[in-house]
């Protein structure tokens, strides 16, 4: 189904804590849409495509790429490795993709350097050996480098554009960054991965190679920077659909998420605004992504986590049959009932339109279902997940018990078509969260997915 209107603006934000299959979602929308925006984070997100049973994972490249003819844009929000952005592309073109003509990069990206990632890694060592529980991060940077941008000293993708300026910044960074390392962090004994060593002597991050891959690099990303606000509002102008592509998930927004458990940049629908210069007014419709189930990778609370490592279990199944490793860090995804208390501070916080669940499928043979409705915190019952790390992990689920079905839902493109039970499940999800289902996964595949209302239609 098309939508005959134009002009219309989607936001696409995962709900969890990031892994909910936004890429998929994203690709398949972008049939309607002229543009695709990616807003916040950096190549720490992980988005998997598979059309026609070819797998593609994009870390920082729009999803839109996919589709031939879509302009995709990286906005300001995104912090922007220059390497990792060439190593993508290159990935890219071998497969037969265009990109570097359909691409277009905010020169006000902040950059993400090798000394971001040292420190990064640095920092994590630091915290280990301390004693202290690790928070989580990829290690590739992305903290750092909104460090440096929120203290206003960051390398911008601009800065590609004047080599003197670039070095003159660059040295100034690494006077900093060398007296925490060094000084406090004791650097020269930590162990470093030999794709970093490169840019280090005795601990200490040297200027050369980092200048000079950066030049290196400029040369090639320099045709692709443009004023990606004033485009993005030509764009809508002229009226194209957009469509904003949020990375990770709500529950790892630095504001909102289960702080200090969560990610260095604003996850939410708000956030498209600013991560990419346009009006709130033109964000039109907001579309929740949320798998059917919950996962999370890396640290933190997580109430309606289940033993996941032993076969036979609830908990193993989702992990199996959902093949739940993280697409960045290649970490197992740790699992649990779906989370209706958790969404509905995500549907508050984003303002959520409509719902998309994904792996409807990956529940297919379980017997039964449990579903979080809300907590017992220091012996009162709440209906919505609490604010910050702390409280949620004082939280005990309390959960409803629902039928499961025993037929494949694998393939299935009308809702009539899916088990009663399922159809139930997915009632029962949008009664105690308050928002419609308006699309239903139920594979990977691009067209393996139940449309009931279309985000692009007015």
């Amino acid at each position: 189904m098309k939508p005959s209107t134009t002009g219309r603006n989607v936001v696409v934000v995962g709900t969890q804590w990031g892994d909910e299959g936004k890429g998929k979602l994203v690709d398949w929308l972008t049939e309607s849409a002229q543009g695709v925006v990616r807003f916040q984070g950096g190549h720490n997100a992980g988005h998997t495509l598979v059309i026609n049973g070819v797998k593609t994972a994009l870390h920082l490249i729009p999803s839109g790429i996919m589709r031939a003819g879509v302009t995709c844009y990286i906005g300001n929000g995104v912090v922007l490795s220059p390497a990792k952005l060439l190593e993508e592309i290159e990935g890219l073109e071998k497969a037969g993709v265009q990109v570097r003509n359909r691409l277009r990069i905010s020169e006000a990206c902040p950059l993400i350097l090798p000394l971001h990632a040292v420190l990064d890694v640095a920092r994590e060592a630091a915290r280990e050996q301390g004693g202290s529980e690790k928070i989580g991060t990829t290690g590739r940077g992305i903290g750092p480098a909104y460090e440096d941008k929120i203290a206003r000293r960051a390398l911008r993708a601009q800065d590609l554009k004047y080599p003197e300026r670039f070095a003159a910044k660059l040295r100034d960074l690494l006077d900093l960054y060398n007296h925490v390392l060094t000084g406090f962090l004791g650097s020269a004994k930590l162990k470093f991965a030999d794709t970093l060593a490169p840019y280090l002597k005795d601990g200490a991050l040297r200027f050369e190679p980092i200048y000079d891959e950066a030049m290196r690099h400029a040369e090639q990303i320099k045709p692709m920077l443009a004023d990606v606000s004033r485009e993005l509002n030509d764009a809508n102008e002229g009226g194209a659909n957009l469509l904003f592509e949020g990375a990770q998930g709500t529950l790892l927004d630095v504001d909102h998420g289960t702080y200090p458990y969560v990610t260095s940049s604003n996850c939410v629908a708000g956030n498209a605004a600013a991560g990419a210069g346009v009006g709130p007014g033109l964000l039109h419709y907001v579309l929740g992504i949320t798998k059917a189930y919950c996962t999370r990778v890396g640290g933190g609370p997580f109430p309606t986590e289940l033993d996941w490592e032993t076969p036979g279990t609830p908990g193993y199944h989702m992990s199996t049959v959902g093949a739940e490793k993280g697409v960045t860090t290649g970490r197992n995804r740790r699992c649990g009932w779906f989370d209706a208390a958790l969404l509905k501070r995500s549907a508050q916080v984003n303002g959520l339109s409509g719902l998309c669940i994904t792996k409807l499928d990956v529940l297919d043979g379980l017997d039964e279902l449990k579903l979080c409705v809300g907590y017992e915190l220091d012996g009162e019952r709440i209906d919505i997940l609490p604010l910050g790390a702390d409280d949620i992990a004082r939280c005990t689920p309390i959960y409803e018990t629902l039928e499961g079905w025993s037929e494949s839902t694998v393939g299935v493109t009308a809702h009539d078509k899916l088990p009663i039970q399922a159809r139930l499940y997915l009632q029962r999800i949008e009664h105690t969260t308050g928002v419609p289902i308006h699309i239903i996964s139920t594979s990977p595949d691009r067209d393996h997915t139940i449309m009931r209302r279309h985000p692009f239609l007015a």
